[in-house]
């Protein structure tokens, strides 16, 4: 098999060396006939990770990649696997497996994407990410469930996958014709609604619980305030996600009343449940009624039309 390892990457120098150095172990460990390059693309139009990759201990290709998002990074992923095989030596990727930046990939990560891909003949092996939070980490935070993660035993399939530890067979992403949607490159879930479209098309997606990568939670993501945005951004991006997929006005306008009324019933909800947990002094309840109410919020402010964009560089394009 030749694999390609895909890094999206925008301006965290310190944890992509630490993902490049973890990546020749993880490499050798295939089988002996296996083949797998590394691919960098840097969505700093300066480039600026290009002295981490030039420093990395094996052969990798660097790419900059000036379309502004996380959804034109991984198309061009995908436009560039062959490419980067040539660094090895190799033509015609079979597979491309996305890792983000701030991750690090344990022992079997790898191998066991391919094995779990070779076994179950799939279109796309999604793996495990655990998230690194400190022992201190405020309770209160843990109990919003923010960096709550799923798992699954390997084999089950998926209806969706993210893309923080995902394997693609590129020969059936490229029959499908699937490609990550630009209009989603700042708000988050392009990578749900590309294995979405997978799915539909009668492919399968299979969960790996062996391949796992540790995410790296950065300080400024250990606080409330990024809980709240990551609640409110995940309720928008939700029902944006479903009024795109949806076909004709009259479907359009019925998800819309039916989100309006779910958004409002959440902030509902999650009020009651922050008032019942600090009158009974749960704070779990509160925290889980916290994290529902904003979750209405951006569901509410998706069906009455606004976009949230949670990665805009600036205030400009968040509207």
């Amino acid at each position: 098999m030749r694999i390609v390892i895909a890094i999206p990457t925008f301006r965290r120098p310190e944890l992509l060396a630490a993902l490049l150095a973890a990546l020749p172990e993880r490499i050798a460990e295939l089988d002996p006939g296996d083949r797998a390059a590394v691919l960098v693309v840097d969505n700093d139009p300066s480039g600026s990770a290009a002295a981490t990759v030039a420093s990395c201990p094996l052969p990798a290709r660097f790419v900059v990649e000036t379309g502004a998002g996380v959804a034109h990074v991984r198309n061009r992923a995908l436009d560039e696997a062959d490419n980067a095989l040539r660094a090895i030596g190799e033509t015609g990727a079979d597979a491309l497996v996305f890792i983000d930046d701030d991750e690090v990939p344990e022992p079997g990560w790898l191998r066991s994407l391919v094995d779990t891909w070779r076994a179950y003949d799939c279109a796309a092996v999604m793996g495990t990410v655990r998230s690194d939070l400190p022992a201190d980490l405020d309770p209160w935070l843990v109990a919003t469930g923010t960096f709550r993660r799923a798992s699954h035993p390997t084999g089950t399939e998926m209806p969706a996958a993210a893309t923080g530890n995902l394997l693609l067979d590129l020969a059936r992403v490229r029959r499908v014709g699937a490609r990550f949607d630009p209009r989603l490159s700042l708000t988050g879930g392009e990578d749900t609604l590309f294995t979405r479209a997978l799915v539909r098309a009668g492919e399968r997606i299979v969960w790996c619980a062996e391949s796992v990568a540790v995410d790296t939670v950065v300080p400024e993501r250990l606080t409330r305030d990024w809980a709240r945005e990551r609640a409110y951004m995940r309720g928008n991006a939700t029902v944006h996600i479903a009024l795109m997929e949806a076909t004709g006005p009259a479907r359009i306008s019925v998800l819309r009343c039916g989100f309006a009324l779910g958004g409002a019933a959440r902030i509902l909800c999650g009020l009651l449940l922050r008032a019942a947990g600090r009158l009974v002094s749960r704070p779990d309840t509160d925290a889980h009624g916290w994290r529902v109410l904003h979750r209405g919020r951006g569901m509410l402010a998706a069906a009455a039309g606004y976009v949230h964009r949670a990665y805009a560089r600036d205030r400009q394009n968040n509207r």
